[in-house]
């Protein structure tokens, strides 16, 4: 996967999950599109920026939870941008799925701890 694809993955991402889903561990091609550009560091800013503009509620999530790791600051800026908006999400965390709006899922991001 190149730059291009990746952010093409999470601009129309599906679903937000940072790890395998369901039992058999399944990562989705947003997963690996999010890991792709974690590996860049720094250089990855500004595709994240046009992520979080044109993106899916998950592709948003995807990029605004990366650029919190990789500037707080500006990620915690996103977040507050994000925390009204409403547009779904289908959240997995292993074999648990969690449907919640990208307001909550970004007012969650916000809180310390």
């Amino acid at each position: 996967m190149d730059d291009s694809e990746a952010v093409t993955e999470l601009i129309t991402a599906r679903l937000l999950a940072f790890g395998g889903r369901g039992f058999a561990g399944t990562v989705d091609a947003s997963t690996h599109a999010y890991r792709h550009l974690a590996g860049l560091g720094a250089p990855a800013v500004p595709l994240l920026e046009r992520v979080i503009e044109d993106g899916t509620p998950a592709g948003r999530a995807y990029a605004a939870t990366l650029l919190t790791e990789l500037d707080e600051p500006a990620g915690r800026a996103v977040w507050e941008r994000l925390a009204g908006e409403p547009g779904l999400i289908s959240y997995y965390q292993g074999c648990v799925c969690e449907q919640l709006s990208l307001g909550e899922y970004a007012r969650r991001s916000l809180r310390p701890g």
